[in-house]
């Protein structure tokens, strides 16, 4: 099975948070939780958030959180 990447930094994905089945790092989690909103990086991970979450939020897949395998 191919491991999965962070979608920020495209590392392979060992921990961190996982949100409707995209993965973001826990070195990408913390950097963002720490950083200041008015900052290219800041704008950089919100644009890697969107492009990757959005599509699947507004498409409507609906998710089991049961049915789940990491």
């Amino acid at each position: 099975m191919k491991k999965q990447r962070c979608i920020i930094c495209g590392k392979p994905m060992n921990n961190g948070i996982i949100i409707y089945r995209r993965k973001i790092c826990k070195c990408c989690e913390e950097r963002l939780l720490n950083m200041e909103c008015n900052t290219d990086f800041y704008k950089y991970y919100m644009e890697c958030i969107k492009k990757n979450l959005v599509p699947v939020i507004i498409r409507g897949e609906e998710l089991k959180c049961q049915n789940y395998h990491y």
